[in-house]
């Protein structure tokens, strides 16, 4: 009789055991975490209540734990947090670009929808920011302004990029030298004064890009052959391409020189 106790005591035991085990494995998973902005950059599409002076747009661009934010004038950057609905932003430091006319106010605008912990949304690739005096939605930079192929546009040079600066001058502004490079791989453009010819060779991934260039000789100003002198070392031989939207980033490791360029709008 004691035997038969033992064995029904361990029965039973292992039956509660079971149910535990049994119960457990119901519990219901952890929620996944919140997807926020972080890694990704937006572009403003609408603002209700205060507009962006100038006009705009607002760019964000979230990545490790900071935020890049231009509204047509300087670049403010700062620490960024999502806390539950809320972004919260460290201290912001700013650019000192002159702006003219109502560009000069950007900064304020920016750094102040920063600032006011704007409550945040973000549902597929839109994000809507909210504070007290306005709401700005904005679409993922991807698709409101999708990338343009290297090969088939016309690219005008904005900045000269040197060791440590990225370079730009009223003389650049007024001759803007441009490159084109065709289906075939042939290279067409300007370096603001002497023709360009040759060749280029597009990686499949875009990421290098291997010039052979030729140009005219004539004589020009001083200020624009500087200019034809660094396209010359920016576009010999092997560099590394960038695009961003509308704006394509050279940059040549053996001559330690690039160029910015942004896309002409097709004719």
């Amino acid at each position: 009789m004691r035997a038969t106790v033992k064995v029904g005591f361990v029965i039973a035991a292992i039956a509660a055991a079971a149910g535990c085990s049994s119960d457990a494995g119901d519990d219901p998973a952890p929620p996944a975490p919140q997807a926020t902005p972080m890694g990704r950059t937006f572009l403003s599409t609408a603002v209700q209540g205060q507009a962006i002076p100038g006009g705009g747009p607002l760019e964000l661009r979230f990545f490790d734990g900071r935020v890049s934010a231009s509204a047509g004038c300087n670049t403010s950057n700062g620490e960024a947090r999502f806390k539950a609905d809320v972004l919260e932003v460290g201290q912001l430091g700013t650019t000192l670009l002159g702006c003219p006319g109502a560009r000069a106010q950007a900064d304020e605008w920016q750094n102040s929808l920063l600032k006011a912990s704007p409550h945040w949304k973000l549902e597929g690739n839109t994000l809507t920011l909210a504070t007290a005096d306005r709401t700005v939605t904005l679409l993922d930079k991807k698709e409101a302004k999708p990338d343009k192929p290297i090969v088939g546009t016309t690219w005008a040079v904005t900045s000269l990029l040197q060791p440590d600066a990225a370079v730009t001058s009223a003389a650049l502004n007024r001759v803007q030298p441009t490159i084109l490079i065709d289906k075939d791989g042939k290279v067409t453009g300007s370096g603001g004064c002497n023709r360009l010819t040759g060749s280029a060779e597009v990686a499949k991934d875009g990421a290098e890009i291997t010039f052979r260039l030729g140009s005219t000789k004539m004589m020009c100003e001083k200020d624009v052959m500087e200019i034809e002198n660094h396209l010359t070392r920016a576009l010999g031989g092997t560099v590394t391409a960038a695009v961003d939207a509308d704006t394509l980033t050279l940059e040549n490791p053996a001559t330690d020189t690039g160029l910015v360029l942004r896309a002409r709008p097709a004719s």
